[in-house]
């Protein structure tokens, strides 16, 4: 109808109306329908969320912008003026980091071919094991978490959590999934991981090439080519 109204004055509202394929007689009800009650309220909330939004230096969000709407006393839901604060083009200040990376691939570094092939299945232990980084966020900050996974019997066999993405953290994991299968058989075990620079660093496969383990990586951006380590941190156990 927008449409139509900014056009007419050129070509006409029927032939306009031709090609929309709508009938003339539907544009003029609606141009002479009174305005929806949902339509005037939403121009009056409009304007108290620019208000607030301007009083306020124009940092708060939708949560903030809401809660002073309510001090002020006017009844309005959350979900009414996010949509709101949508249509006008109106957002909060987001402060520090709005998410965190834990695959920050080194593209200057060689890497292994995908031995796996998102066939995640070993006929026994220390076939194949599966590696991955995860994140909590707690009320002291992120808290970074590294573990391996010995996709046989699906069991967290080496885990470590530090305050830091450091190297160190990938690997103190390793480590502690080396020393808890010691003694085993580990010639040809398969160590499947993202393209993180944690298991892409020297010191990384270097360990890996000391037990005899053999690295893997999948693809770039491909969160199925490690699914299993993506999903372990909700269905295994430390062992």
């Amino acid at each position: 109808m927008t449409f139509i109204t900014e056009h007419k004055v050129r070509w006409g509202v029927e032939p306009i109306c031709r090609e929309l394929q709508v009938a003339p007689s539907s544009y003029y009800a609606a141009m002479s329908r009174p305005v929806s009650a949902r339509r005037r309220r939403d121009e009056t909330l409009q304007a108290a969320i620019r208000r607030v939004w301007d009083e306020h230096r124009r940092v708060y969000g939708a949560d903030k912008v809401w809660a002073q709407l309510k001090r002020d006393g006017l009844s309005v839901a959350r979900c009414t003026v996010e949509r709101l604060m949508r249509h006008l083009g109106l957002r909060g200040v987001v402060r520090g980091k709005t998410g965190v990376r834990t695959t920050i691939g080194d593209e200057a570094s060689s890497r292994p071919l995908d031995l796996v092939a998102r066939q995640f299945r070993a006929p026994a232990p220390n076939r194949l094991w599966v590696a991955d980084l995860t994140y909590v966020k707690t009320h002291s900050g992120w808290v970074y978490v590294a573990f391996v996974v010995d996709v046989c019997s699906r069991v967290v066999v080496g885990w470590q959590a530090s305050r830091s993405l450091r190297t160190d953290l990938a690997l103190d994991a390793l480590e502690m999934a080396l020393w808890a299968r010691r003694g085993k058989h580990l010639d040809g075990l398969i160590h499947h991981s993202d393209r993180g620079v944690q298991y892409l660093a020297i010191r990384y496969t270097e360990r890996l090439a000391e037990a005899g383990a053999v690295p893997s990586v999948g693809s770039r951006g491909d969160s199925y080519d490690n699914a299993l380590a993506e999903s372990s941190t909700a269905c295994t156990r430390p062992s």
